[in-house]
């Protein structure tokens, strides 16, 4: 009887270890994707619509027909008849690069209007018909530079919230110039001003750098300048 008691003890005890045993789980093979690369034309090709996506994006454009990229490199590269000649590739990219610029700077674009439309009417401001605005801080005695000559200046410039970007007194010296090889602002401005003055530009976006970023100018941007005129070097 005990015998047999020791033996259903036994049972019962080797049935639980049993039913507490982890059951086995079947391993499953994962498998990675094969890539499409297969030799170094297939990687060059990848590379390059890499190189050209990542080049536009950059330049705000990322609204593209992908079939229609693929069709003018096939018909470039298989001697086809294009749609478009060089021309008129250029013209239209430049056309789509502008635009996009215009619009990520439209922030700026509308910042700049809305502050020179309040600024005309304070006192002392003259407007031209270019949308150039100046105050006369100092009115000089001496001759005023027409576009064949070359001037000596000393200036501060700004943006709109007061960030400095340039500045020749900090650089301890003047810069010289022809008075056409510079932003359209101040070629107008510096053919106003007689040699000895001191004027303040505020000069719209069209007549500095357009909707393009330029270095620590961001696209769009309506600049301020103060302007000494030191000297009118003619070139005749």
């Amino acid at each position: 009887m005990k015998k047999v008691l020791i033996m259903a003890t036994a049972f019962v005890t080797l049935t639980a270890a049993a039913q507490k045993k982890p059951v086995p789980v079947k391993k499953t093979t994962s498998t990675t994707p094969a890539s499409p690369l297969k030799n170094l034309t297939d990687s060059a090709s990848y590379a390059i619509g890499v190189s050209v996506a990542s080049f536009y994006e950059q330049q705000g454009i990322t609204n593209l027909n992908t079939s229609l990229v693929a069709k003018a490199i096939n018909d470039v590269l298989g001697k086809k008849t294009l749609l478009l000649n060089d021309y008129q590739a250029n013209s239209v990219m430049m056309k789509c690069i502008n635009k996009a610029q215009e619009a990520k700077s439209k922030p700026n674009i509308d910042a700049g209007e809305k502050f020179l439309a309040q600024n005309k009417s304070k006192s002392g401001v003259k407007t031209t018909a270019s949308g150039l605005q100046y105050e006369v801080i100092k009115e000089g005695t001496g001759p005023k530079p027409t576009t064949a000559d070359t001037v000596t200046v000393n200036y501060v410039g700004t943006l709109l919230n007061g960030n400095e970007f340039d500045n020749s007194f900090k650089r301890g010296e003047p810069i010289s110039f022809p008075v056409t090889g510079v932003i359209r602002g101040w070629t107008e401005a510096l053919q106003l001003m007689p040699e000895g003055s001191k004027y303040k530009l505020y000069i719209p976006y069209q007549l500095a750098y357009g909707p393009n970023d330029q270095g620590p100018i961001p696209g769009g941007s309506m600049l301020i300048f103060e302007v000494e005129l030191l000297k009118v070097s003619s070139s005749k």
